[in-house]
């Protein structure tokens, strides 16, 4: 009997070590979402801007990029009416699926309709379905576990690498369907496959929504079912109706003060998008053994990159912290992530010296290593940066304002995707060694800045 009992408590310690199934439904389900999204961003600029008969819509550089940037900027807005509609009235689990499937439809529309037409009924249904999903699938995570399990941690971490794995694996499939396997040549003209790289994304879309609705009732049971705003709202009354206390004001000065550079970090760094794959698409040389490498592959770099040197940098915070001196500050960590995004950007000015901004003369191509080391760069900046603030708002925002301070974060990425977007659309007319050199130059400029504001915020954030 005792025996028994012993095995019995054997296995429960055990099962409390191990992940939920729930987890790797989630993972999965996220990873297909992610794949669908990069994919159809990975080719968007390079459908917008590719001659009409080339099965591009023949825009100009300058109306691509800033369609480009007003959606990518898009889809950090709607999530903020998406997550209200999820917590009031839908529930999660019906969100995602209204969210997936809506995505999925945007994506076939892209495919369908080779017209202005079906590109803007496209991305509507693209933001709107986004609004609905990303809100609400990372929160599902959450509510597998209890407040303080230890496991929650390591569990974003595995649910985080499948949004790398996705945004990794897409822009391969996507760019090859799409600048490889179903290019051809007609009557001398080149004609790329852009509508089967949207068709794949949908695919990847659709399998994503069938593994989430065939498993959910199994592996989630009733978790995200039912609208939680209303049960939670009463619960929270007394703590929503306190006045801020002047520590919790100060913390959020610090907070909105942090996400004002941020935002020309994000406006830096999603120049990936637009004008980097723009960019490496005409001035550099992507031949490797006599093959032509496709230009939407460079966006796999950074979730490459992200899966490589997360964990090192995570573990050069553990030995920082566990030091004399101690972590880097925050605000600190936040500085050398724009001073490195600003070098990425310094990295690349000997190469368009070398290749100018007019495609028509262009003498030499740039060597390929050097948007390798710009995304290298990035990559490093953006994991100074980018968990080390989303923690910090966790941390810091009062309960009062913690939903709201999070959609403020969120939504200043927005702003910065439609400003990076702007900024791109120079390049047709200034160029690119001008455009380069200043978001170089301010950002490491801004960084400097930040660096110097070091401790009066540290102070702020008490």
């Amino acid at each position: 009997m005792q025996a028994t009992l012993e095995a019995q408590q054997t296995e429960e310690k055990a099962a409390k070590k191990k992940h939920p199934p729930g987890l790797y439904l989630l993972f999965f389900t996220e990873m297909w979402e992610r794949f669908s999204y990069y994919g159809m961003r990975a080719i968007l600029v390079l459908y917008l801007t590719t001659a009409f008969v080339s099965g591009g819509l023949g825009m100009s550089e300058a109306a691509a990029m800033s369609l480009y940037g007003f959606f990518t900027g898009a889809v950090y807005w709607t999530p903020i009416v998406g997550g209200y509609l999820s917590d009031r009235f839908l529930g999660r689990r019906l969100a995602i699926t209204i969210g997936g499937i809506a995505m999925a439809l945007g994506n076939f529309v892209l495919f369908a309709m080779h017209s202005k037409m079906g590109l803007y009924i496209g991305l509507a249904l693209l933001i709107i379905g986004n609004g609905f999903f990303k809100p609400n699938i990372s929160t599902l995570v959450g509510e597998l576990y209890e407040p303080n399990d230890k496991r929650r941690d390591a569990a974003f971490t595995i649910f985080y690498m499948g949004i790398n794995l996705g945004a990794f694996f897409a822009p391969l499939v996507v760019g090859f369907l799409a600048e490889d396997l179903f290019k051809t040549t007609f009557n001398g003209v080149v004609q790329y496959g852009f509508k089967y790289g949207f068709l794949a994304a949908a695919i990847g879309m659709v399998i994503g929504q069938l593994i989430f609705n065939i498993f959910g009732p199994r592996y989630l049971g009733e978790i995200g079912k039912k609208p939680v705003g209303k049960q939670q709202k009463s619960a929270q009354t007394i703590q929503t109706n306190q006045k801020l206390t002047k520590e919790e004001k100060r913390r959020t000065t610090a907070i909105l003060i942090l996400a004002c550079f941020v935002i020309f970090f994000w406006a830096g760094f999603e120049q990936a998008g637009s004008s980097l794959t723009l960019y490496t698409d005409k001035f550099v040389d992507k031949t490797v053994g006599g093959w032509e490498v496709p230009t939407s592959w460079f966006q796999s770099l950074n979730p490459l990159f992200i899966v490589i040197l997360a964990p090192v940098l995570s573990a050069l915070w553990i030995k920082l912290a566990n030091s004399k001196r101690g972590d880097l500050p925050i605000p600190a960590k936040m500085a050398l992530g724009m001073i490195l995004l600003g070098l990425g950007f310094v990295v690349l000015i000997p190469a368009v010296l070398q290749t100018g901004s007019d495609e028509q003369q262009i003498v030499e191509k740039a060597n390929v290593l050097f948007i390798v080391f710009t995304y290298f760069l990035h990559t490093l900046g953006e994991l100074c940066l980018s968990p080390v603030g989303l923690s910090m708002v966790s941390k810091l925002a009062p309960v009062k304002l913690a939903s709201l301070l999070m959609g403020v974060w969120l939504a200043g990425v927005g702003v910065a995707n439609v400003l990076a977007g702007q900024l791109a659309a120079f390049t047709e007319s200034l160029g690119f060694f001008q455009v380069f050199s200043l978001i170089g130059a301010l950002t490491i400029g801004l960084g400097i800045v930040l660096l110097l504001l070091t401790k009066p915020l540290m102070r702020l954030m008490d």
